[in-house]
């Protein structure tokens, strides 16, 4: 018998694997939870699926999300990048993640981890919301307007509101599976 999973992913094999295995899997390593903020930051616009289907592409171009290594990154690294085909190529993006490389760092300096700093908006306990469709999520929330404000005072790019609540639910913050989704429990 076939599982019940939430709708969105429904009828393509790459998205129901990403929905069964790390979506809403709460995520508390900075290595993740950066590859996520770039993800997500290169999806902005565009659909999740766009940037799954390029995942490894982003993974081999930004050196396994490297965040030491992307905050080094010169301008011809950054011009090598504009030419890769495999990517997202916008270079307000692409200039966007060494920047929020170098932030990121700052944030975990200040805090000892990333993490620290992002699961302590959420008292470091995922939020868990009884969605009956996924269809009924927010795009944002009054936490993902706080946390988006405060990632951006701390120089951070392409990190608006709708960008922070699916980085979010992506990395388990909230759990946004519809509540018969055999993952709402699981997560």
């Amino acid at each position: 018998m076939d599982k019940h999973r939430c709708g969105w992913c429904i009828g393509d094999t790459l998205y129901e694997a990403y929905h069964d295995e790390e979506w809403g899997v709460p995520v508390k390593d900075d290595e993740t939870l950066f590859e996520f903020l770039i993800l997500e930051t290169f999806q902005a616009g565009l659909s999740w699926i766009t940037i799954l289907r390029k995942r490894e592409n982003f993974r081999q171009a930004f050196d396994h999300f490297d965040y030491k290594k992307i905050a080094k990154y010169d301008q011809a690294k950054i011009d090598a990048l504009l030419q890769d085909t495999g990517i997202v190529r916008n270079k307000l993006k692409v200039n966007a993640t060494v920047t929020n490389a170098i932030a990121f760092m700052e944030v975990q300096k200040e805090f000892g981890s990333f993490s620290k700093y992002i699961w302590g908006f959420v008292g470091h306990k995922p939020i868990k919301n009884e969605l009956k469709n996924y269809k009924n999520a927010p795009a944002t929330t009054d936490l993902s307007d706080t946390i988006s404000k405060d990632l951006k005072k701390r120089g951070f790019k392409f990190v608006g509101s709708t960008v922070i609540y699916a980085h979010m639910q992506a990395t388990g913050m909230v759990n946004d599976h519809e509540v018969n989704c055999f993952r709402y429990h699981e997560v």
